[in-house]
């Protein structure tokens, strides 16, 4: 039945992306003229036209083209694809596993203990809702370094779902566990590792989640603020080059990558649930 149900679903989807591509391909065909035009009226869709996306056809022939080389290197400002999402996937990762190194050992001391709690929540309440590009000056000005800049700003916006979600798990364990525990006159520490971190994984892992999600999010708009390198970067220089075809191409491996991250953890999540 369960099988039936996937095969429906992906038979859907499958129908839903078909007719969604060919009324895309219907409403943005380019109009019939003799006239040369430049390059910023076929951006525009002519001379004496409305503007126009590209048509999934010329989308889907770019991405052919590009991904059939990811990893050119032409110089700085021409990149293969492959190369981008390498610079922006280690940024993110970098980022990402600095916050998770600090966030759950916080977390797993805010939720065992009520009075960290309660002299801890005020700050993280506080900071928690600051936007992380509002922190790219100050990164800049203080670590005067881009790369770094970026990976301070992954790090700032993964830190606190983690934390937060962390502590929640940590501290909703159930008492009966925390008892047979003491029971067995286990200490904190093995307690810890042996009842508290397998009873709160998969709300840890629900925490990191959102965050890998939320870090794919603000890499690329960071990277369009600092420049250099990464799929941010792409998509803005490919902008600023009247290229729409590979705007539209760089936003769909923006989707498929975050997909895919989003993918590993929740299959991690997965793995660590259980049932009562």
């Amino acid at each position: 039945m369960l099988k039936s149900l996937n095969v429906r679903s992906y038979v859907l989807s499958f129908v839903i992306l078909v007719a969604l591509l060919g009324l895309w391909e219907l409403l943005n065909q380019p109009p019939e003229t003799t006239e040369a035009l430049t390059e910023y009226e076929i951006l525009m869709g002519g001379a004496d036209q409305e503007a126009r996306v590209p048509p999934p056809s010329a989308v889907l022939k770019l991405a052919a083209e590009e991904l059939g080389n990811p990893f050119y290197d032409a110089g700085p400002n021409d990149k293969g694809i492959g190369i981008q999402l390498g610079y922006s996937i280690y940024r993110v990762l970098a980022g990402y596993l600095l916050a998770a190194l600090i966030a759950i050992p916080i977390g797993f001391v805010i939720g065992m203990s009520p009075l960290m709690n309660k002299a801890l929540n005020p700050f993280i309440q506080v900071l928690r809702p600051i936007s992380p590009l509002a922190w790219m000056p100050l990164a800049l000005f203080i670590i005067k370094d881009s790369e770094a800049s970026a990976i301070f700003v992954i790090f700032i916006c993964s830190i606190w779902p983690m934390l937060v979600n962390t502590a929640f798990g940590v501290a909703n364990v159930r008492n009966d566990w925390i008892n047979v525990a003491r029971t067995h006159e286990l200490g904190r520490v093995r307690t810890a590792f042996t009842v508290i971190l397998p009873a709160a994984a998969p709300t840890i892992l629900t925490g990191m989640r959102i965050s890998i999600g939320i870090a794919w999010l603000v890499i690329v708009a960071a990277e369009m603020l600092v420049g250099g390198t990464g799929i941010g970067y792409y998509v803005w220089n490919e902008w600023n080059n009247l290229d729409l075809s590979s705007v539209i191409f760089s936003i769909m491996m923006i989707g498929i990558v975050g997909m895919i991250l989003d993918m590993v953890l929740s299959r991690a999540t997965r793995l660590v649930e259980y049932n009562e």
